[in-house]
């Protein structure tokens, strides 16, 4: 099952891990090795970065953070090419960006001249961010006919379990989820609740959105570390949330 239909997809800019990814899909089709071992994978991987950002290996964070972004999106082209979609995938992927996120931003506090509380204001800018991407880009795969529908527009209740999944598991892992995500999901569908309602965006105004999506947001912070401005990047991504006004207004006035 794709991930959108073909009249919907749209340069993103966040995914530009996908060819490796899907290759990396296609490697473990017929072995052991499940979407939820590629999850374990890149949450692995994004602690390298934390660990290489606190000793100041800023070339080999970025290799880390990197290879996190592809295997983020390895594990659900994995779950698609073996016809296993899972909520619990789903929601531990979310559970593992959100707590390293975190980690990274303070690994780069620890190591620049940012403030906690900066840091704190960056992280939630970030987690902003990400969720206008992913709250448009939902609206969208559930509005194009046999996209993959695992992920919800208003994830508000506990879904029913897949087949190849326990309901126990996905109880818990829904109630981290939503404990971790609630404040960022109400925030963002408060500042556009009328979009779900919209037939379909277009591909354009999803490519400009999709800079708001985790790949590109890692991709940034690698090019920082990488030309050595670190101390940038906590007042980088709170200035950068101003461009969540100005898509909404795009969606509001134009779609």
């Amino acid at each position: 099952m794709a991930k959108l239909a073909a009249e919907h997809k749209f340069i993103d800019v966040s995914d530009y891990g996908r060819p490796i990814a899907t290759a990396i899909a296609n490697v473990l089709k017929n072995t052991v090795f499940t979407p939820i071992h590629v999850t374990v994978a890149f949450g692995i991987s994004g602690l390298l970065a934390v660990y290489c950002i606190l000793t100041t290996h800023y070339y080999l964070a970025g290799f880390f953070l990197i290879t996190k972004s592809i295997l983020d999106a390895a594990d659900g082209e994995l779950a698609r090419v073996k016809n296993t979609p899972s909520y619990t995938g789903r929601y531990l992927d979310s559970i593992f960006d959100i707590i390293l996120n975190f980690l990274i931003l303070i690994a780069i506090c620890y190591v620049s001249t940012s403030s906690y509380t900066l840091t704190l204001t960056a992280f939630v800018c970030m987690q902003l961010q990400g969720t206008l991407y992913n709250y448009y880009y939902v609206i969208l795969r559930n509005k194009s006919i046999g996209a993959d529908t695992t992920s919800k527009i208003f994830e508000y209740k506990v879904p029913k379990a897949f087949p190849n999944e326990k309901q126990i598991t996905v109880d818990v892992f829904f109630s981290l989820y939503a404990i971790a995500y609630s404040i960022f999901d109400k925030t963002i569908h408060l500042l556009d609740k009328e979009a779900y309602k919209t037939t379909a965006f277009p591909n354009w105004f999803m490519s400009m959105v999709s800079v708001y999506g985790l790949g590109f947001q890692l991709l940034i912070i690698t090019s920082m570390l990488a030309f050595q401005l670190i101390n940038f990047i906590v007042p980088f991504f709170i200035a950068f949330t101003l461009l969540i006004l100005v898509f909404v207004l795009i969606r509001r006035k134009l779609l």
